[in-house]
């Protein structure tokens, strides 16, 4: 250092303090605007957990089979627009020892107990008509913006007439419920056609239907008896 000041190669050797200070500032901004977005994403993960937290605890399996069936009808209604049918396409890409494990899944999941009585009766009828409906959700937050929730969470000495109009396409989707019922309860309950051929052995309608049973698990062994019986020659 000379009496003048300092030397050129003294000031040139590093940065000042004015570019230190503004380094400095630089990298408290950098690091301010890490901790905003750290921030922020922190705040988003929470409402995010908040909202799975909320949701049914079967929501995950809800979701995977609605995106199944909205990818299976898009499959149908391509494979439809060519003219083939999509059932039989769908079973081509089936091996066979699937179909068998989702058989035996399928009868494991929902056996046929047959008739208990009329009270579960009534409650597995409720239940596949209830799993057969599709509502309209954003039809469904309209008309609820609309009434107000105590048409829908009614509430005592609330009136409600009025206050719900039925669209056409559900009216018609309850008509084509009921004739299918109908039919299929019709089906089921036709009665047997009388054959006037056929022997008379029985003196009831509950008779002739405890005669059918024996005769169908014991008439092999019976009938030479019978028609010994008929004809008076038996021993």
């Amino acid at each position: 250092m000379n009496e003048d000041g300092p030397s050129p190669s003294a000031s040139s050797s590093g940065p000042s303090f004015k570019e230190k200070q503004a380094e400095r500032m630089k990298r408290l901004r950098d690091l301010h605007i890490q901790r905003n977005e750290a921030r922020q994403l922190n705040h988003k993960e929470v409402v995010e957990e908040d909202k799975r937290n909320k949701l049914p605890q079967n929501w995950e399996a809800r979701k995977r089979r609605a995106e199944w069936i909205l990818d299976d009808e898009k499959k149908r209604e391509e494979v439809e627009a060519e003219g083939e049918d999509y059932d039989r396409v769908k079973l081509l890409n089936v091996g066979a020892d699937e179909a068998e494990r989702f058989e035996r899944k399928k009868k494991k999941k929902a056996p046929d107990q047959g008739f208990a009585d009329y009270q579960q009766a009534t409650i597995r009828q409720y239940n596949r008509l209830v799993k057969n409906i599709n509502p309209n959700m954003e039809h469904y937050e309209k008309q609820k913006n609309a009434v107000g929730e105590a048409a829908f969470y009614g509430q005592e000495s609330h009136i409600l007439q009025g206050l719900h109009k039925d669209s056409r396409e559900g009216i018609d989707n309850m008509v084509a419920d009921l004739e299918k019922q109908i039919n299929k309860r019709e089906k089921y309950s036709r009665r047997r056609m009388h054959n006037d051929d056929a022997d008379i052995d029985y003196i009831n309608e509950r008779n002739m239907k405890f005669n059918a049973k024996l005769e169908r698990f014991y008439g092999e062994y019976t009938t030479e008896i019978k028609q010994n019986l008929e004809r008076g020659t038996a021993v």
